[in-house]
């Protein structure tokens, strides 16, 4: 399991996270909401090891975060990035086997077969003998998303705990692979037992896709909880300052919907 305890955290001068306390159980997608300079991208960027925490701890399978080797720790916990880039000119299934790099005793077999699974979860099948770099913004983002699937689900072991970090993966990508980009994790997450945090703007995206929600404001806690428990009116006009109304949604009662202003 992936353990925070008051993680606080310093970017600059700027203490950017202050007593933030969460787990991150197998078989749950966490969503991470809140306004810009919320402190989103930097709790992701903390509990995947690329920022140092100030205070409190980060704690992976009950040891330190930190304590743990690059190569061991690239081997259970994938991150998307905000905005992914390579300059380099490569074909499409190069990029996405890049994912297998922590895992060497793939096969050339096994390495083809896990490319093509992960081209189709991302709906990227058809970008497979494209040049990276002639691709849209959209199909870049779900290229690199194919490869992160590569790297969580490569020589898994069963009961064995990883993470996938997912830093506002929807933000490039039209309607129709936002939804299937949260359905494909949904569905991973509880068929694989993996563990999701992932980093959305959009809050009725969140409240679809997501087991449980962090509300996020000014690096500190305003709520941590399921949906409903999250998102209600006070929340998020104290969040986003703006009038909200939550409703059930009109398709599904179980979800809410969110309407601003």
């Amino acid at each position: 399991m992936l353990a925070v305890h008051q993680l606080s955290c310093v970017r600059g001068k700027r203490t950017v996270l202050h007593g933030i306390t969460l787990t991150l159980q197998a078989g749950e997608v966490l969503g991470v909401l809140g306004a810009n300079g919320a402190g989103k991208s930097s709790l992701l960027a903390t509990l995947a090891g690329e920022l140092k925490a100030g205070s409190g701890e980060v704690r992976f399978e009950e040891r330190a975060l930190a304590s743990w080797a690059p190569d061991a720790l690239a081997r259970r916990r994938a991150v998307l990035p905000q905005s992914p880039s390579l300059a380099f000119d490569l074909n499409v299934r190069v990029v996405v086997g890049m994912g297998a790099y922590p895992f060497p005793e793939l096969t050339p077999g096994e390495l083809d077969a896990l490319v093509l699974r992960a081209l189709a979860l991302a709906d990227a099948t058809g970008l497979a003998d494209r040049r990276y770099i002639t691709l849209s913004g959209g199909e870049q983002q779900r290229v690199q998303f194919a490869r992160v699937l590569v790297q969580i689900l490569a020589a898994r072991q069963a009961g064995e705990y990883r993470v996938l970090l997912l830093d506002e993966p929807t933000a490039s990508l039209d309607p129709k692979h936002q939804l299937l980009l949260l359905q494909t994790v949904s569905s991973l997450v509880r068929e694989e037992g993996i563990a999701a945090l992932v980093v959305l703007h959009d809050v009725n995206l969140a409240a679809r896709w997501c087991d449980r929600l962090l509300l996020l404001s000014h690096g500190q806690t305003v709520a941590l909880g399921t949906p409903d428990e999250v998102l209600t009116a006070a929340h998020l006009e104290d969040v986003y300052g703006l009038p909200a109304r939550v409703l059930a949604h009109p398709e599904n009662a179980e979800h809410r919907l969110v309407m601003f202003g």
